[in-house]
Protein backbone atom coordinates (compact mmCIF):
# COMPACT_ATOMS: atom_id res chain seq x y z
CA UNK A 1 0.00 0.00 0.00
CA UNK A 2 1.14 3.54 -0.71
CA UNK A 3 2.31 5.44 2.32
CA UNK A 4 1.24 8.96 3.27
CA UNK A 5 -0.87 11.22 1.11
CA UNK A 6 0.29 9.89 -2.27
CA UNK A 7 -1.59 8.72 -5.33
CA UNK A 8 -2.77 5.13 -5.41
CA UNK A 9 -0.91 3.33 -8.17
CA UNK A 10 -2.83 1.68 -10.97
CA UNK A 11 -0.64 -1.08 -12.37
CA UNK A 12 -2.20 -2.66 -15.46
CA UNK A 13 -1.05 -6.21 -14.94
CA UNK A 14 -3.35 -7.68 -17.58
CA UNK A 15 -0.96 -8.41 -20.42
CA UNK A 16 -1.32 -11.97 -21.73
CA UNK A 17 2.00 -13.28 -22.94
CA UNK A 18 0.64 -16.80 -23.30
CA UNK A 19 -1.92 -18.14 -25.74
CA UNK A 20 -5.42 -16.80 -25.14
CA UNK A 21 -8.60 -15.95 -27.01
CA UNK A 22 -6.83 -12.87 -28.43
CA UNK A 23 -3.75 -14.87 -29.34
CA UNK A 24 -0.30 -14.56 -27.81
CA UNK A 25 1.08 -11.08 -27.26
CA UNK A 26 4.02 -10.52 -29.60
CA UNK A 27 7.01 -9.60 -27.46
CA UNK A 28 10.17 -8.52 -29.28
CA UNK A 29 13.31 -9.68 -27.54
CA UNK A 30 16.83 -8.42 -28.14
CA UNK A 31 18.91 -11.47 -27.31
CA UNK A 32 21.33 -10.92 -30.18
CA UNK A 33 23.19 -7.89 -28.86
CA UNK A 34 26.43 -9.75 -28.22
CA UNK A 35 26.42 -11.41 -31.64
CA UNK A 36 25.54 -8.12 -33.38
CA UNK A 37 28.41 -6.42 -31.58
CA UNK A 38 30.77 -9.10 -32.84
CA UNK A 39 29.44 -8.90 -36.41
CA UNK A 40 29.87 -5.12 -36.46
CA UNK A 41 33.45 -5.47 -35.25
CA UNK A 42 34.23 -8.04 -37.92
CA UNK A 43 32.61 -5.87 -40.59
CA UNK A 44 34.78 -2.91 -39.56
CA UNK A 45 37.89 -5.07 -39.65
CA UNK A 46 36.98 -6.42 -43.11
CA UNK A 47 36.35 -2.91 -44.45
CA UNK A 48 39.64 -1.65 -43.00
CA UNK A 49 41.50 -4.53 -44.65
CA UNK A 50 39.78 -3.88 -47.98
CA UNK A 51 40.64 -0.17 -48.14
CA UNK A 52 44.13 -0.42 -46.58
CA UNK A 53 46.32 1.60 -46.23
CA UNK A 54 43.58 4.24 -46.24
CA UNK A 55 42.13 5.02 -42.77
CA UNK A 56 38.70 3.74 -41.88
CA UNK A 57 37.38 7.11 -40.71
CA UNK A 58 37.33 10.52 -42.38
CA UNK A 59 38.53 13.90 -41.21
CA UNK A 60 35.66 15.78 -39.54
CA UNK A 61 35.38 19.49 -38.68
CA UNK A 62 35.09 21.04 -35.26
CA UNK A 63 31.59 22.45 -34.71
CA UNK A 64 29.49 23.91 -31.89
CA UNK A 65 26.35 22.09 -30.78
CA UNK A 66 22.99 23.72 -31.66
CA UNK A 67 20.69 25.61 -29.26
CA UNK A 68 21.77 28.07 -26.60
CA UNK A 69 21.94 25.38 -23.94
CA UNK A 70 24.68 23.33 -25.64
CA UNK A 71 26.33 26.00 -27.82
CA UNK A 72 29.43 26.08 -25.62
CA UNK A 73 30.13 22.40 -26.29
CA UNK A 74 32.47 21.57 -29.20
CA UNK A 75 32.24 18.26 -31.06
CA UNK A 76 33.06 16.71 -34.43
CA UNK A 77 30.64 17.68 -37.21
CA UNK A 78 29.43 16.07 -40.42
CA UNK A 79 31.79 17.67 -42.93
CA UNK A 80 33.77 20.75 -43.87
CA UNK A 81 32.01 23.64 -45.58
CA UNK A 82 32.91 24.79 -49.08
CA UNK A 83 34.31 28.05 -47.70
CA UNK A 84 36.66 26.22 -45.34
CA UNK A 85 37.96 24.06 -48.18
CA UNK A 86 38.43 27.13 -50.37
CA UNK A 87 40.38 28.91 -47.63
CA UNK A 88 42.63 25.85 -47.24
CA UNK A 89 43.15 25.59 -51.02
CA UNK A 90 41.48 22.19 -51.50
CA UNK A 91 38.97 21.34 -54.21
CA UNK A 92 35.75 19.87 -52.69
CA UNK A 93 35.64 16.97 -55.17
CA UNK A 94 39.31 16.23 -54.61
CA UNK A 95 38.81 16.45 -50.82
CA UNK A 96 36.35 13.54 -50.90
CA UNK A 97 38.98 11.33 -52.51
CA UNK A 98 41.63 11.94 -49.82
CA UNK A 99 39.54 11.19 -46.75
CA UNK A 100 38.01 14.61 -46.00
CA UNK A 101 34.29 14.78 -45.24
CA UNK A 102 32.46 17.55 -47.14
CA UNK A 103 29.09 19.09 -46.19
CA UNK A 104 27.88 21.56 -48.80
CA UNK A 105 24.98 22.68 -46.56
CA UNK A 106 27.12 24.05 -43.73
CA UNK A 107 27.48 27.83 -43.49
CA UNK A 108 30.22 29.53 -41.49
CA UNK A 109 28.91 32.24 -39.18
CA UNK A 110 32.04 32.74 -37.07
CA UNK A 111 35.42 33.87 -38.37
CA UNK A 112 37.22 32.39 -35.37
CA UNK A 113 35.78 28.91 -35.84
CA UNK A 114 36.33 29.14 -39.58
CA UNK A 115 40.03 29.63 -38.92
CA UNK A 116 40.05 26.65 -36.53
CA UNK A 117 38.77 24.31 -39.24
CA UNK A 118 41.10 25.80 -41.85
CA UNK A 119 44.01 25.05 -39.51
CA UNK A 120 42.72 21.47 -39.14
CA UNK A 121 42.74 21.06 -42.92
CA UNK A 122 46.24 22.49 -43.23
CA UNK A 123 47.52 20.20 -40.47
CA UNK A 124 45.91 17.24 -42.23
CA UNK A 125 47.59 18.21 -45.50
CA UNK A 126 50.99 18.28 -43.80
CA UNK A 127 50.54 14.79 -42.29
CA UNK A 128 48.84 13.28 -45.36
CA UNK A 129 50.63 10.49 -47.25
CA UNK A 130 49.03 10.47 -50.71
CA UNK A 131 49.72 7.52 -52.98
CA UNK A 132 49.92 8.62 -56.63
CA UNK A 133 47.83 6.81 -59.23
CA UNK A 134 50.85 6.30 -61.45
CA UNK A 135 54.39 6.44 -60.15
CA UNK A 136 56.66 8.67 -62.22
CA UNK A 137 60.40 9.12 -62.20
CA UNK A 138 59.99 12.62 -60.78
CA UNK A 139 59.11 13.16 -57.11
CA UNK A 140 55.50 13.75 -56.11
CA UNK A 141 53.82 16.91 -57.31
CA UNK A 142 51.55 18.85 -54.94
CA UNK A 143 50.20 16.58 -52.21
CA UNK A 144 51.68 13.38 -53.68
CA UNK A 145 54.23 11.66 -51.46
CA UNK A 146 57.55 10.18 -52.41
CA UNK A 147 58.22 6.45 -52.78
CA UNK A 148 59.99 6.25 -49.42
CA UNK A 149 57.06 7.90 -47.61
CA UNK A 150 54.59 5.54 -49.29
CA UNK A 151 56.63 2.48 -48.32
CA UNK A 152 56.85 3.63 -44.69
CA UNK A 153 53.12 4.46 -44.45
CA UNK A 154 50.81 2.40 -42.28
CA UNK A 155 47.05 2.36 -41.81
CA UNK A 156 45.84 4.87 -39.22
CA UNK A 157 43.22 3.63 -36.77
CA UNK A 158 40.94 5.72 -34.61
CA UNK A 159 39.64 9.27 -34.88
CA UNK A 160 41.68 11.46 -37.22
CA UNK A 161 42.92 14.62 -35.44
CA UNK A 162 40.72 14.19 -32.33
CA UNK A 163 39.61 17.28 -30.46
CA UNK A 164 41.73 18.13 -27.46
CA UNK A 165 39.80 19.53 -24.53
CA UNK A 166 41.52 22.49 -22.86
CA UNK A 167 42.70 21.73 -19.34
CA UNK A 168 41.40 24.37 -16.89
CA UNK A 169 44.17 26.00 -14.94
CA UNK A 170 43.83 27.74 -11.61
CA UNK A 171 45.73 31.01 -11.33
CA UNK A 172 46.73 31.72 -7.76
CA UNK A 173 46.76 35.39 -6.79
CA UNK A 174 48.20 37.22 -3.84
CA UNK A 175 45.86 38.68 -1.23
CA UNK A 176 46.68 42.36 -0.76
CA UNK A 177 46.01 44.58 2.22
CA UNK A 178 43.30 46.40 0.29
CA UNK A 179 41.45 43.10 -0.19
CA UNK A 180 41.71 42.34 3.50
CA UNK A 181 40.37 45.74 4.52
CA UNK A 182 37.46 45.63 2.06
CA UNK A 183 34.31 43.75 3.03
CA UNK A 184 32.27 42.50 0.09
CA UNK A 185 29.19 41.86 2.25
CA UNK A 186 29.19 45.42 3.58
CA UNK A 187 29.61 46.86 0.09
CA UNK A 188 26.66 44.79 -1.19
CA UNK A 189 24.46 45.82 1.73
CA UNK A 190 25.23 49.52 1.19
CA UNK A 191 24.57 49.22 -2.55
CA UNK A 192 21.26 47.44 -1.87
CA UNK A 193 20.24 50.12 0.62
CA UNK A 194 21.19 52.94 -1.77
CA UNK A 195 19.13 51.35 -4.54
CA UNK A 196 16.19 50.97 -2.19
CA UNK A 197 16.10 54.64 -1.15
CA UNK A 198 17.17 56.11 -4.52
CA UNK A 199 13.58 56.77 -5.61
CA UNK A 200 12.69 58.43 -2.30
CA UNK A 201 15.73 60.75 -2.50
CA UNK A 202 14.85 61.77 -6.08
CA UNK A 203 11.30 62.59 -5.02
CA UNK A 204 12.59 64.71 -2.10
CA UNK A 205 14.90 66.67 -4.43
CA UNK A 206 12.07 67.29 -6.90
CA UNK A 207 9.82 68.48 -4.06
CA UNK A 208 12.48 70.97 -2.91
CA UNK A 209 12.92 72.30 -6.44
CA UNK A 210 9.18 72.89 -6.82
CA UNK A 211 9.03 74.74 -3.54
Amino acid sequence: MVKHNNQIQLPHLRKKYCASSRGPLKVKLSLNKASKKKSRRLARAAKAAAIAPRPLQKLRPSVHCPTQKYSAKVRLGRGFSLRELREAGINPKFAQTIGIAVDHRRINRSVEHLQVNVDRLKEYKEKLVLFPKKRKSKPGVGLESTADECNAASQYSGTILPLVKPVPTIIMGEITEEMKSTSAVTTMKIARKETKVAGYRISVENRKKNE
